[in-house]
């Protein structure tokens, strides 16, 4: 067979494979977008506990599904396959990254700063702005002011005098010119490319486990619509394994397994070439994919597989929160599942600010869970709902005795549920911020490994941990870290590093401009390519990266 060629050939569908994509597209580039996962339309992500059960990525074990989760020795991460990325599961913050944390500050160096400035990203800051629709959360208009988490996290800042704010989201309130309301029907200016009418946000908490209204502004809504639209030629199921360049005038080949919608098992070898190969594959794929085709890209150099963050990721629960009516403490509404999953955003200061105190800064966020975790919440409250069991059996079986059983006991059955105040009055609450960057990728027994440990950060997550508390007590709550906290492992969403952009072949394994020193037309535009932690939420600044990134190409 005679091997496709494009001018570009895009691996993965993220936040950074689709801004670089689209661009290219949109400036008469052949394109050839190749992602592993499937194609996600409205109404797709499933619900139930079978659908979830097969909604996960372990291809060895015929799974194809949304939830690629990975484990370390000092870290577990959950990322995702299919066609947007990490857009699917993302809970839809796009804050810029803070204009002073744009260095390097490991505690054995001085500081100096990245390839890549605020002032740089800036103009791209604001078209992925635009292009991914963001705009804050509506708090002051009913029914979004009646909030509670939104509300609780206002007055814990206030209380302690802290940096609150309305991040923007990329999620749709409302349509184009249109007063927000709750799930009616979205007006586009542009067909998306799965064909399926959208509806505006529900409130329902669901964000994190795929959006079936289609009110998140994913990629697929978004960049990979408009890269379509600009003749785009987008292969889901498709997982790349190979690269190497073509020949000695340049280029790359890049060979894939395809795989069928119906039958994810029956799959195929295809190879494609392209004058450009533009990597997005996340953190962890596009590092496995460098590394396990190195001896095809000798002069990558020393820094690939080095410089990994979790973006300084910490995971934590409130716990019967209360507050003070009528001279006593009652419990407080919290209701995680009403309203997107983040709705606001605590900052904390940072040394480099200049005008704060002496520390790593970081951001603590609301966090928000579907309805249906709720009754796990409420049944896993066990010593409570022992007791409620008990007292209801008891009413009955002396109601029986009696002789006066009652033919009307919804108040007692009501009862079994304690006010449903176990779940109402718990909310995740996540952190991140400016971690060591000293996460080293390698290979072993042809997997990924990574050596890292939260101790080189210890400093960071002490204060992290010291303002969790005082916002629990704020909240009059108990603070419930994740099991593996107790051990000093932690679960981020957000992994960074690993394909390092640097000022030299020394430093990093691609420029500013996220091309490779060694290899002219070989470009990695996700988040593998950050020389250490955002900070912030990292999406907005991958796409504003890959925009820039797009840019340069095209202006070549």
């Amino acid at each position: 067979m005679v091997e496709e060629h494009f001018d570009v050939v895009v691996v993965g569908s993220g936040f950074g494979a689709s801004a670089a994509a689209c661009r290219l597209a949109q400036a008469g580039r052949s394109v050839l977008i190749l992602e592993r996962g499937r194609s996600y339309p409205p109404g797709s992500f499933p619900r139930s506990p079978r659908g979830v059960a097969a909604n996960l990525w372990a291809p060895s074990s015929g799974l194809y599904g949304m939830f690629d989760i990975w484990a370390f020795r000092g870290i577990e991460s959950v990322v995702s396959s299919g066609l947007g990325g990490g857009s699917l599961i993302y809970a839809n913050v796009m804050l810029r990254k803070d204009p002073a944390w744009f260095v390097e500050d490991a505690p054995d160096q001085p500081p100096r700063p990245w390839p890549v400035s605020y002032a740089d990203l800036e103009p791209y800051y604001e078209a992925a702005e635009a292009m991914m629709g963001v705009q804050r959360y509506p708090f002051d208009a009913a029914p979004y002011s009646a909030t509670p988490k939104t509300r609780a996290m206002h007055q814990a800042a206030q209380t302690l005098g802290l940096d609150w704010r309305l991040p923007p989201l990329a999620v749709s309130f409302a349509s184009p010119g249109q007063p927000p309301v709750p799930g009616q029907p979205l007006t586009e200016e542009h067909q998306n490319l799965h064909g399926k009418p959208r509806v505006t946000c529900r409130l329902c908490g669901e964000c994190d486990i795929g959006c079936n209204d289609g009110a998140k502004n994913t990629l697929d809504y978004t960049y990979l619509s408009r890269a379509a639209d600009a003749g785009a030629m987008i292969r889901p199921l498709c997982e790349v394994r190979r690269i190497d360049r073509r020949d000695a005038a340049g280029g790359y080949r890049v060979g894939y397994t395809q795989r069928d919608a119906e039958h994810p098992d029956m799959a195929r070898a295809v190879t494609v070439t392209g004058d450009r190969l533009v990597i997005g594959a996340g953190t962890y794929g596009s590092t496995f994919l460098l590394l396990r085709n190195r001896a095809a890209f000798p002069g990558l150099g020393p820094a690939l597989g080095t410089r990994f963050s979790g973006n300084g990721d910490l995971l934590t629960f409130l716990r019967h929160s209360r507050r003070m009516a009528r001279h006593e403490l009652v419990a407080r509404d919290l209701d995680p599942e009403f309203g997107p999953v983040i709705t606001s955003a605590i900052r904390m200061p940072d040394t480099l600010d200049g005008d704060g105190p002496a520390g790593r800064g970081f951001y603590i966020e609301d966090g928000g869970n579907p309805s249906f975790l709720d009754w796990i919440l409420q049944t896993a409250d066990a010593p409570s709902m022992a007791a409620r069991l008990g007292r209801f059996a008891v009413r009955r079986v002396w109601s029986h005795l009696k002789g006066n059983p009652r033919s009307s006991i919804g108040d007692d059955v009501s009862g079994l549920f304690g006010g449903g105040a176990a779940s109402a009055a718990t909310m995740p609450v996540l952190a991140m911020g400016r971690d060591i960057p000293n996460g080293t990728f390698s290979l072993r027994n042809g997997s990924l490994e990574l050596d890292w440990s939260t101790s080189a950060s210890s400093a960071y997550f002490d204060r992290v941990e010291a303002t969790l508390r005082q916002l629990a007590e704020a909240l009059e709550a108990g603070l419930a870290n994740t099991p593996l906290w107790l051990f000093k492992r932690v679960i981020t969403v957000h992994p960074l590093g690993g394909v390092p952009m640097g000022a030299d072949p020394g430093t990093g394994v691609v420029d500013g401009w996220g091309e490779s020193f060694a290899y002219p037309g070989l470009h990695v535009v996700d988040g593998s390519v950050m020389p250490g932690p955002v900070g912030a939420n990292p999406s907005l600044t991958i796409a504003a990266f890959a925009e820039r990134a797009a840019a340069h190409i095209i202006g070549e």
